[in-house]
């Protein structure tokens, strides 16, 4: 046995030094899953692979950069490394669509796009495809936008293109309206010169898969591989890894059935079978000993799981304390028990507890409204994740300015930004530049459009002699944003401020020469999640979905809403789920309850109003699963209000 590295322990230290061959960690919640992987990469190297030959890939991008702040601190502290790794040659560290973006961006020419092509997010691909049906005549309100895009999103995740689509003979009526409006959709698209999320990992699959001369050449170079949260992978994730992955077989992939909670987003947990069946070769190893939670939250976390049937036998354990017993709270109403929470956050506030150590769970997005009201009432700071910073207009406005000047024939970014602020140029004017028609308008109007290209113009200047903070900032003055927001209103000097974090945001990037700043933080931009607008500096509660608390943890959590049919969540048509979306719900539920470090509160009201409708619950199935000696029953004892008796 090799000596012990970092106190690993046992399973961790077999794994991270296991670096030939295909290897799978099988790691339950809080088992040190970025530890192991992390000296697993710090080992390979000391053992005389090159940095740049190392690939690492997990699926947001908050665990990227914890992954790749830790690995750099290791690598930067281990003094028995006979060199300094340079920012140029250190392992390449992103998330699967940030891998996409950068092969599609290399062999751009290959593909017949332009480097600097844009990426739509959700909001852009939803506005986008209810432009389509608008165009198409297909009712908006019968079929929803979104639900169109969700099917065409799981189609390209599964691998499947719109001519393939297109090609089956015989498609359902539903099928057959997602056939006219994807058609469009990517038509749409070409003529934006831009790419959706699915884009950039079908085209990144595409391309390997046809062109032997791009597989070969980026299987030469990411000798070693490794794959984070491998149950959350779907087809084509699963299909890139395995051809990058087909030369040299040194492929590591860390996973755990019991936290796959993505199938509706076309995530398949039985790509961990698939990867042993892939390689029958591969070493497997377990990591079940949990660092994070006490020995009363796994016990109740282990009963939960131990019902499905669909996972890899493990059991996770702990030497942490016993830990105090899980709260058990049943409201009268949703009000009651927003209160109950606020109340009881309050007081380990005023306990010294640090509001953001304290996270509030609910499943679905409806719960949060309530919550908010309860924290407003009762003055607790918080923060709802889902606001993407991102996305607000003033932040897209300065991101299409910069693209727009690397990229002046990026149609989107032109029509977004070519009258904002306003230059009089209208609707007309932009559809006559653009179906080549500009020299029948007046001179006026000609010098307009001529003094907004030489913003641009000034713009490309400064991204390809300047840092990229000081670029961002010459884009918010030069394209007279700031001066609109400056003479605005309260609203606009907050927008102001949102562009000032932006260019604070931007610093990050001013290692990189020249233009390569600007568009890696272009990119990372067009991918940023939920979990990346969470600022954990703000000493704030944190408000979310159970979904979108996947690989965070908190010393305290509250999980509400605990009934069932809303969690365990019921179909919206009213269906029973089947046996593998019931083992999910259940999934869930774990994967919430393993979130929490010191304390869990769980409660459920007996009547909620969904839809404007008052209902009934019963308690969720889950809590009859936890035993009665792990839990305790509380009480609200200083409730704002008495209980409200509803006459139907």
């Amino acid at each position: 046995m090799k000596p012990n590295l970092e106190n690993l322990n046992t399973p961790q230290n077999e794994a991270s030094f296991h670096t030939k061959g295909p290897l799978l960690i099988v790691a339950g919640a809080g088992a040190g899953k970025t530890k192991t992987i992390t000296h697993r990469i710090l080992n390979l190297i000391k053992g005389g692979v090159n940095p740049e030959n190392i690939l690492a890939i997990t699926f947001t991008n908050k665990a990227a950069k914890e992954m790749r702040e830790r690995l750099f601190k290791l690598l930067s502290e281990d003094l028995a490394l006979n060199r300094p790794i340079s920012s140029l040659e250190r392992p390449f560290v992103s998330t699967f669509h940030a891998l996409g973006a950068h092969i599609i961006k290399e062999n751009a020419r290959l593909l017949g796009i332009p480097r600097h092509f844009s990426i739509f997010d959700r909001s852009d691909s939803v506005k986008t495809v209810r432009q389509s049906m608008e165009h198409l005549a297909i009712d908006t309100k019968q079929f929803e936008p979104s639900r169109i895009l969700s099917i065409i999103s799981k189609e390209k995740g599964n691998g499947v293109s719109f001519a393939e689509f297109d090609s089956t003979e015989k498609h359902d009526f539903i099928g057959s309206i997602v056939k006219k409006v994807w058609g469009k959709y990517e038509a749409f698209l070409a003529e934006n010169k831009a790419l959706d999320f699915d884009d950039l990992l079908l085209k990144t699959l595409n391309l390997l898969k046809e062109n032997q001369n791009v597989r070969e050449k980026y299987s030469s170079v990411w000798k070693y591989i490794h794959i984070d949260e491998y149950q959350d992978t779907n087809m084509v994730q699963y299909q890139i890894a395995k051809l990058l992955a087909e030369k040299h077989k040194n492929i590591c992939v860390v996973g755990d059935i019991d936290q796959s909670i993505y199938s509706w987003r076309g995530a398949d947990f039985k790509n961990i079978t698939r990867f042993e069946k892939d390689y029958q070769e591969a070493r497997v190893i377990t990591l079940e000993q949990n660092y994070r939670s006490t020995k009363i939250i796994l016990e109740a976390a282990n009963m939960i799981i131990s019902k499905n049937i669909m996972r890899k036998e493990k059991n996770l354990f702990t030497e942490n304390e016993k830990g105090e017993k899980i709260s058990l709270y049943g409201a009268y109403d949703e009000s009651d028990e927003a209160y109950f929470v606020a109340n009881k956050i309050r007081e380990l506030i005023s306990n010294g507890i640090s509001p953001k150590e304290i996270a509030v769970l609910y499943r679905a997005n409806f719960q949060s409204r309530i919550l908010e009201e309860a924290f407003l009432s009762e003055k607790i700071p918080y923060q709802v994740l889902g606001v993407r910073f991102f996305e607000r207009k003033e932040v897209k406005d300065i991101l299409s300015y910069l693209r727009a000047a690397l990229e002046p024939e990026n149609i989107i970014d032109i029509k977004r930004i070519i009258n904002s602020p306003a230059r009089g140029i209208g609707k007309i004017t932009i559809l006559k530049i653009f179906s080549g028609q500009e020299s029948d308008l007046p001179q006026k109007t000609r010098d307009k459009i001529s003094d907004f290209r030489k913003i641009l113009f000034n713009i490309k200047k400064k991204i390809e002699t300047s840092k990229t903070s000081e670029a961002a900032l010459y884009a918010i003055v030069e394209s007279g944003v700031k001066r609109e927001l400056e003479s605005g209103k309260n609203e606009d000097l907050e927008r102001l401020e949102n562009l000032s974090e932006l260019v604070s945001l931007s610093k990050k990037y001013d290692f990189l020469e020249g233009k390569d700043g600007i568009e890696r933080l272009l990119t990372d931009a067009a991918l940023a999640t939920d979990q990346d607008d969470m600022k954990e500096d703000l000493d704030a509660v944190k408000l979310m979905t159970v979904h979108a608390s996947k690989g965070l943890e908190f010393e305290y959590v509250f999980i509400t809403g605990l009934e069932d049919d809303l969690f365990p969540h019921k179909k919206p048509d009213g269906e029973k789920k089947n046996k593998e979306e019931a083992e999910e719900e259940r999934r869930l539920f774990y994967v919430a309850l393993t979130r929490a470090k010191k304390k869990l509160f769980l409660s459920h009201a007996s009547v909620r109003t969904i839809f404007g409708l008052k209902s009934v619950s019963a308690p969720s199935e889950f809590l009859e699963d936890i035993d009665e000696t792990l839990t305790e029953n509380v009480r609200q004892d200083n409730a704002p209000r008495g209980k409200v008796i509803y006459l139907e």
